[in-house]
């Protein structure tokens, strides 16, 4: 739980449905990428609690100082933990912008706030309070590190083509959520995996067009119109399902994925085996003309 070329994190949000498949580091759902350290936040946020038993009892000051500073590390560790979902959205595609906000840092700012507005001793003072802030800052980046800084993969990347491709993505990913949002209403573990597994077939497909935009047209119904036959579907078996139990509705939504699934699986080979020519033509294109003009050995010729 992954999350378009533009979305929510990115310099360019579109106003398109939200979800993870993209081409920019968007809102992660929780079948897309995660980051190993997300999970070791919540040790930040129990950390500060102390802040709270400090609040009560010494009067209208440390109240706010207590309730202030862990509301702070509290937003911190949220900031954090969505620079920490982009990041992982940005690294699991080989086409993404980055992040738009420096969630990280600007979480790691947050959390020396919250430490420095909690701090209780009077003999402190404000350098003192500032000077833990500051350790705690630079602690919390050295941690987590900076967001990502750069675009990848998006050299010679037709802008236009990125917006029709993050739209076109978008609304696949809306689609693959509101089918799983409907299995998960029959309360079976068992085909709730194998749409995740759906899932993720179909996002190798979105990768595949991300990487070359050029392939959207051939996969296009991939993306919208057979996904949203697959959702209704999924929605009417959901509702069938809650009410009587039907074994042979279940058998014709377990064929019809796996029919989905090797329809996908086919669409995206042949996007990957077109690519592959597509360079292979290139590549003898160039060689032909650095022949013509005495740089390097005709291909006919060769070995």
């Amino acid at each position: 739980m992954a999350q378009r070329y533009g979305g929510k994190y990115s310099p360019t949000p579109q106003s398109a449905p939200k979800g993870y498949a993209g081409v920019a580091p968007d809102r992660l759902p929780e079948t897309g990428p995660s980051h190993p350290m997300t999970r070791r936040l919540v040790w930040i946020a129990v950390a500060a609690v102390p802040f709270l038993f400090n609040a009560f009892g010494g009067g209208p000051v440390a109240l706010a100082r207590g309730l202030g500073g862990f509301g702070l590390v509290a937003g911190a560790v949220f900031l954090i933990r969505e620079g920490l979902k982009a990041e992982a959205a940005w690294a699991a595609r080989k086409v993404a912008r980055r992040p738009a906000l420096p969630r990280k840092a600007l979480g790691a700012v947050v959390l020396g706030l919250g430490l420095a507005t909690g701090a209780q001793a009077p003999e402190m003072g404000i350098f003192g309070a500032a000077v833990v802030g500051g350790i705690g800052a630079a602690l919390a980046l050295f941690a987590f590190g900076l967001d990502p800084m750069r675009d990848k993969g998006m050299d010679g990347i037709d802008p236009f083509q990125q917006d029709r491709v993050a739209k076109v993505v978008a609304a696949g990913e809306g689609h693959l959520d509101a089918m799983r949002e409907a299995v998960a209403r029959a309360g079976d573990a068992r085909l709730t995996a194998r749409v995740a597994r759906f899932a993720e077939t179909a996002r190798a497909l979105f990768r595949a067009v991300e990487d070359d935009p050029g392939d959207l047209s051939a996969a296009r119904r991939y993306m919208t119109v057979y996904l949203s036959g697959a959702r209704d579907a999924a929605v009417k078996f959901a509702d069938l399902w809650t009410r009587s139990r039907d074994a042979k509705a279940r058998a014709d939504f377990e064929a019809l994925l796996d029919d989905l699934e090797a329809n996908y699986t086919a669409r995206t080979a042949k996007l990957m085996e077109d690519g592959r020519e597509g360079l292979e033509i290139e590549i003898e294109v160039l060689r032909e003309r650095l022949a013509r003009e005495g740089l390097a050995t005709p291909p006919d010729t060769l070995g």
